[in-house]
């Protein structure tokens, strides 16, 4: 079913401890994000790049926290951006840019949802859990910190400017594909019953066999599910391009699985591509295979790959 698709550039860095995640946007373009998206029959409308709104300078509640001011800036500007989209009938992909881009897109569209009086589900795929408080974050990178934020963990009012209003069920995430959880995140992550899929359980049970329950429980509750797609779900060796490596990601068939997975259950409504450092990636290898695996999320099929000649 063919879908208009609005993209959303966020070249976001500031939440991130290395650069590069600002060419994000601009390496999605360049890798034929658009042109993949409408050879598969879509609609596409390129938004541009947001910028962050002025805050008039904040200061942080935690001395160790960096670039807070610019964290709260660009999530008032994705918010309000995501809330405006998830209420339009269209698909939005924001194309970061680090991951402190989803405090704003995750909260914009649970507010959307319940504005639709809709449940809402968030499916995180990534190395990290990022449910760090603003206080229990030891290097004070703030990409490490959205997941909390939207899920309603007291201390971050400074970020809307106000009490997040539509929190997002920590019984309705599934970080999936985590392989590098802090201790403090642990006690959260367990206190607050979020669903989380390690790289043991996957390696156990199968990435399908983690996955399918959690699209059940969205599909029985007529929910819309945001995914969060991290560079850093993947393995490093075919996804260099990011500055939180971990070794032991999913693989390519793996990632692919879920992304296809993902288009099969229809309940898919956005999509962060976030974590994207150009400056790190061999030839725009990793930018690629990203663009691979949302045309697979958007109905590629493993017969619709051209084989290619070196």
């Amino acid at each position: 079913m063919s879908k208009q698709i609005v993209l959303v550039g966020a070249p976001v860095n500031d939440g991130a401890g290395s650069k590069g995640c600002v060419m994000g946007p601009d390496a999605y373009r360049t890798a034929g994000l658009a042109g993949t998206l409408r050879e598969l029959g879509h609609s596409v409308t390129d938004h541009g790049n947001l910028k962050p709104v002025s805050t008039g300078g904040l200061t942080p509640p935690n001395p160790v926290l960096k670039n807070y001011d610019s964290y709260a800036g660009w999530t008032r500007a994705l918010h309000a951006k995501a809330t405006d989209l998830g209420a339009s009938p269209v698909f939005p992909i924001y194309m970061g840019g680090d991951h402190s881009l989803a405090a704003g897109t995750v909260s914009g569209h649970a507010k959307a949802a319940a504005l639709m009086n809709r449940p809402f589900f968030v499916l995180w795929l990534d190395a990290h859990s990022d449910f760090h408080t603003l206080d229990s974050t030891a290097s004070g990178n703030l990409h490490g910190t959205p997941l909390a934020y939207a899920c309603g963990l007291p201390g971050f009012d400074d970020l809307l400017g106000a009490p997040l209003e539509h929190i997002v069920k920590p019984e309705n995430v599934e970080i999936l594909g985590v392989r590098s959880i802090d201790t403090a995140e642990r006690a959260l992550l367990l206190s607050m019953g979020v669903g989380v899929s390690d790289m043991r359980s996957i390696d156990e049970d199968g990435i399908s066999t983690r996955l399918k329950p959690f699209l059940d429980k969205v599909r029985d509750a007529n929910g819309l599910l945001h995914v969060s797609l991290d560079v850093d779900f993947l393995d490093p060796e075919i996804a260099p391009a990011v500055g939180t490596t971990v070794p032991g990601g999913t693989t390519f068939r793996e990632a692919h699985l879920v992304m296809e997975m993902l288009h099969d259950s229809g309940l898919v409504s956005s999509l962060d591509l976030v974590e994207l450092n150009p400056f790190l990636d061999d030839r725009g290898k990793t930018a690629r295979l990203m663009v691979e695996l949302t045309g697979s999320l958007f109905g590629r099929r493993v017969f619709d790959r051209p084989t290619r000649s070196f």
